[in-house]
């Protein structure tokens, strides 16, 4: 199932939301979520200025943190824009980046090919991961240094969620068909 968060009902059950066992994914409704606040909130957080008001950021912040809790996937809301491919780039970043969403809605087929580029890793982020994970097994999973930082157990499951997710992209990652470990 999943769950469209867009009232201050839904918002603050998200995390018993999130627990069920029935729950795969948890969506936040930015337009309805707004709308919600009676004209408190401005119909720029709507768009462009979502990332900044802090009613949408707690709100974004308490959905994906509900979802990571639960491991089901966080999926942040549409961008109004269809033909900007920067914004919307932006919009996928900074969903990704600074609120931990893994997925996005699209109310465009234009919109598709950006989001699932920015949502993948990037060829450097592969590279480190496996650089890092073939060091590793060389110390038979022990801690590293690694370009002067520790590594260990801990950073070694997320480099492999990075390889995993480039894994499972649909990119072509010609490096990870050669690693016989990982495949």
């Amino acid at each position: 199932i999943h769950v469209l968060i867009e009232t201050h009902t839904s918002l603050a059950d998200a995390m018993q939301i999130a627990s069920l066992q029935q729950i795969e994914c948890l969506s936040f409704g930015l337009m309805d979520f707004v709308s919600a606040h009676h004209g408190a909130i401005p119909a720029s957080a709507m768009n462009v200025d979502q990332f900044k008001h802090p009613l949408i950021q707690r709100a974004m912040l308490d959905i994906s943190a509900a979802c990571h809790r639960f491991a089901i996937i966080p999926s942040h809301n549409v961008c109004t824009e269809i033909h900007d491919v920067a914004r919307i780039r932006d919009d996928c970043l900074k969903a990704k980046d600074l609120f931990g969403y893994t997925r996005k809605w699209s109310i465009h087929p234009n919109q598709i090919p950006i989001i699932v580029e920015a949502f993948s890793p990037q060829n450097h982020q592969v590279d480190e991961a496996i650089k890092i994970l073939q060091a590793a097994q060389k110390a038979l999973w022990g801690p590293i240094q690694f370009e002067g930082k520790l590594h260990d157990r801990a950073s070694y499951r997320f480099y492999w969620m990075v390889l995993q997710r480039a894994k499972n992209s649909g990119k072509n990652f010609s490096e990870l068909k050669s690693l016989d470990w990982f495949n």
